[in-house]
C-alpha cells in the first residue's frame, strides 16, 4: 500500500489516538499495591474506645518504659512523616505507651510541639498487657522490648498491616514489617513512598468505582 501523505494525516488524526486509548486501558489497574501483611490486626479502640484504626491510614509506635532515651526517633517521624502527611485527609499518628510514663509522654509532646500542629498524634496509655497484645496482633519479626521498638508501623482503614515483600535490605524472606525511625534515609526512601503508593491505591479505587457507575448508568444498569 503506497503511503501517501492523506493516509498518515488520517493515521495522526484517528488510529494513533486509539491506539493509545487501548494502551492506558488496558493498563488501568496496573500499579503497584502495597502488599498487606497481617490481616485484621487489633484495633486500637480496644485500648481506647474513641480511636480507630478503621477508615484512616495510621502510623504506629510504641514509645516504651524510657521515653527519654528513646525520643530521637519520634522526632524524626515528626520531621520526615507526620509533618508531610499531616494535610493528607484520615492520617494519623498512633503513639502507644505505658499508663505510668504519663511526665515524661507530657514532655515529649511540649517538645514535639513546640513547632508543629499535633492534631493528628494520638497518644494513647494502655496497660502493659494489653501494649503486649496489640503489638502481637502485628505478627511482625520485631522485638518488643521494655515495651519499646524502634520501628514504626503502617496500618491501613480496613485495619491490616501494611509493608514490603521484597525489601532487599530485610534479612528474613524480604518482609519489611517496620520502618525505622532512627534511620531518618528509612523513613523519607521507604516509609514515605509506602504511605503515598498507599494514599494512590485508595484514590485508584474510589476512582475506578465512580467510572463503574457511571458506566452503569450509561446503559442503564
Amino acid at each position: 500500500m503506497k503511503i501517501t501523505k492523506k493516509r498518515v494525516v488520517l493515521f495522526l488524526l484517528f488510529i494513533f489516538p486509539l491506539i493509545c486509548f487501548l494502551i492506558l486501558s488496558t493498563g488501568k489497574n496496573n500499579f503497584t499495591k502495597l502488599p498487606v501483611l497481617t490481616k485484621n490486626v487489633i484495633d486500637i479502640s480496644a485500648i481506647k474506645p474513641s480511636k480507630t484504626f478503621k477508615d484512616h491510614i495510621s502510623v504506629v509506635c510504641f514509645l516504651g518504659d524510657n521515653i527519654e532515651v528513646n525520643k530521637a526517633g519520634f522526632f524524626n517521624l515528626n520531621e520526615k512523616i507526620y509533618k508531610s502527611f499531616i494535610d493528607y485527609k484520615q492520617f494519623q499518628i498512633i503513639a502507644v505507651y505505658p499508663k505510668e510514663k504519663e511526665v515524661q509522654v507530657a514532655v515529649l509532646k511540649k517538645e514535639i510541639g513546640a513547632f508543629t500542629d499535633m492534631a493528628k498524634w494520638n497518644f494513647i496509655a494502655a496497660d502493659k498487657e494489653e501494649i503486649k497484645i496489640l503489638f502481637s496482633s502485628f505478627k511482625t519479626n520485631e522485638n518488643l522490648a521494655n515495651l519499646y521498638t524502634s520501628k514504626a508501623f503502617l496500618i491501613d482503614k480496613n485495619g491490616n498491616l501494611r509493608g514490603r515483600t521484597n525489601d532487599k535490605d530485610s534479612t528474613i524472606y524480604g518482609k519489611l514489617f517496620g520502618y525505622n525511625m532512627q534511620s531518618v534515609a528509612e523513613l523519607n526512601a521507604k516509609l514515605k513512598d509506602d504511605i503515598k503508593v498507599l494514599y494512590y491505591e485508595y484514590y485508584a479505587a474510589f476512582k475506578n468505582k465512580n467510572e463503574n457507575k457511571a458506566d452503569r448508568k450509561e446503559v442503564g444498569l
